[in-house]
């Protein structure tokens, strides 16, 4: 039997999480490889499939340009919480800056789903709760899935 002291944690199981990304100020086009070149970089994360760049209409506020909205299907060992927050810098690096919601910015990335969880917790909702509400991300969704079945 090995010493206590040569035993070493075991590593943190990949889930697969869907990662929606939006942006509607600046150069979208920039900011989208941003985030993708980004989430790519996070330690433990592998970017598995990428849906094609659509143009939609924004939700929220009138008079807003419309979005470039794409979804990443991920597998990383970051925990929900943890990749939240990557997220996050992630949009302030591309300049986001949160003034109303649902308001115009250069970058969204949000958590649309985490493997099979389920979470409620102050900031963070898996599955997202605008899913129902948001068609395209229902066509990314599937077009993400339908990539990568039985993979």
């Amino acid at each position: 039997m090995p010493s206590r002291s040569s035993w070493s944690a075991p590593a943190a199981v990949a889930e697969r999480a869907a990662i929606a990304l939006g942006s509607n100020l600046g150069d979208r086009e920039a900011s989208l490889r941003l985030a993708r070149e980004a989430i790519a970089a996070l330690q433990g994360t592998t970017v598995v499939a990428a849906t094609p760049v659509e143009e939609t209409a924004p939700i929220g506020p009138a008079g807003q340009p419309p979005y470039l909205n794409q979804m990443l299907l991920v597998e990383t060992a970051l925990e929900p919480r943890p990749l939240l927050e990557a997220l996050l810098a992630i949009e302030a690096r591309a300049g986001r800056v949160r003034r109303e919601r649902w308001g115009p910015r250069t970058l969204d990335c949000d958590i649309v789903r985490y493997g099979t969880r389920t979470i409620s917790e102050p900031g963070l909702t898996i599955p997202h709760p605008e899913i129902a509400n948001r068609d395209f991300w229902q066509r990314e969704l599937q077009d993400l899935d339908a990539r990568t079945a039985g993979a």
